[in-house]
């Protein structure tokens, strides 16, 4: 309440500091002051594409990631100098397989949406503003002309922080799922969601379709497009939370390099993950803040003890990065997890 009136000696008059904004503000600026001190530091990889040393019907090559010296020494590489005696050392190396680890890995749905997770989510794949998505999220819920239907609320209340959902809309939305993709997309229990975060007050419901049949394509005519996007992420996101878990087969391989003139033999290892039940993914995947990881790339069958050849080398040089500035999404995500501020108030 201080930082009001300097405002309007220092600015003009009629300027307000709210207490999340101030914050907000601060944590801004913290960032900024991060970036701007940030010093570079230079750092090398080195990839090697590899295929079996004895020829198949299907060859197939693939990239391995240098990792470490085999006895465990961690290895940094801080210059062109240093990663050029390390390829150099690699090139005449014996390679083979010392490790294949496979292991299934599933991965549940995300909760249904609360205010700060679809501002969150609509920035991210809509690139809609926290403010832009409260005006269309306020008009879903307050009603639209929906054809013979007249005007329908088409969402639950957009401000909230719970991921709580009536026990009858989660049986409705499972005997859809059972109804649209097969009984294999619906898990023997219903899901529950239970939020961990620092002052929330779980008033009302996750924000989800009043009527989960009421799918997106079957009202598009009657809405615009902004609301037709909103409304489908929204519905998306509510029936894939009560979908089955995506399924891979993630397989991890340990490859020796045996150097001759060298002090210890190198590491380099690879990975791939191979879906084997696409579960709720078939609808909805979660945005992500980061760039998109690369695609998994396909690895050969290998077992313990088979020889490879080595085809290529690759050393690559990489500078360590300052810590992003925020987009809305991420600061609206901060704000959440250090308990500041209301659902009212992210936009």
């Amino acid at each position: 309440y201080k930082i009001s009136p300097l405002l309007w000696q220092k600015v003009r008059r009629g300027l307000s500091a709210g207490r999340v904004q101030s914050v907000a503000l601060r944590i801004i600026i913290d960032r900024e002051r991060e970036i701007q001190q940030f010093i570079p530091v230079e750092y090398w990889t080195i990839e090697a594409e590899l295929t079996r040393k004895i020829p198949t019907d299907k060859e197939v090559t693939f990239r391995a990631m240098l990792v470490g010296r085999i006895d465990g020494t961690k290895l940094d590489i801080h210059n062109r100098e240093e990663a050029a005696e390390i390829s150099d050392e690699l090139r005449p190396a014996g390679y083979s397989v010392i490790k294949v680890k496979t292991k299934k890995v599933t991965r549940p749905p995300a909760p249904p949406f609360i205010t700060s997770s679809l501002q969150q989510e609509a920035w991210r794949k809509l690139r809609f503003s926290a403010k832009y998505t409260m005006r269309i999220a306020q008009q879903l819920y307050e009603g639209l002309p929906i054809g013979d239907e007249g005007s329908v609320g088409l969402i639950t209340y957009m401000r909230t922080d719970s991921t709580r959902v009536a026990r009858s809309d989660i049986v409705e939305v499972r005997e859809f799922i059972s109804d649209k993709y097969g009984a294999q997309f619906v898990p023997p229990h219903a899901r529950s969601f239970i939020r961990s975060v620092k002052g929330a007050q779980e008033a009302h419901e996750a924000i989800r379709p009043t009527k989960v049949r009421r799918e997106p394509s079957l009202i598009k005519p009657y809405l615009t497009a902004d609301q037709f996007k909103l409304y489908g992420l929204i519905w998306k996101r509510m029936v894939a939370s009560q979908m089955s878990a995506a399924l891979f087969d993630t397989t991890t391989i340990d490859i020796k390099a045996r150097c001759p003139d060298s002090r210890a033999d190198y590491l380099f290892r690879a990975s791939s993950s191979v879906s084997t039940f696409a579960g709720f993914t078939i609808l909805y995947t979660e945005g992500k803040d980061e760039a998109e990881e690369k695609k998994s790339p396909l690895l050969p069958g290998l077992e313990k003890g088979d020889a490879l050849k080595l085809i290529n080398l690759f050393p690559e040089q990489h500078f360590t990065q300052p810590p992003p500035r925020f987009t809305e999404a991420t600061l609206i995500k901060m704000l959440e997890q250090w308990g500041i501020g209301r659902p009212s108030t992210y936009a």
